[in-house]
């Protein structure tokens, strides 16, 4: 029997374990996807009218 409940005893702590790291992580990635420079969305670099090619008249 205390083999059985220290079994169950650290199976809670894995648990818990995993699921903070998971939450950091989340946490890391959502603060990372935050920080991007002004002018880039989420679906990448916005292009302008100075970076295309315009045909001569």
């Amino acid at each position: 029997m205390f083999e059985y409940q220290l079994h169950e005893i650290r199976h809670a702590e894995l648990v818990r374990r995993a699921e903070s790291e998971w939450l950091a992580r989340h946490v890391r990635r959502a603060d990372h996807t935050g920080r991007r420079p002004a002018g880039h969305g989420p679906e990448g670099r916005v292009s302008d009218s100075r970076n295309r090619h315009e045909p001569g008249a």
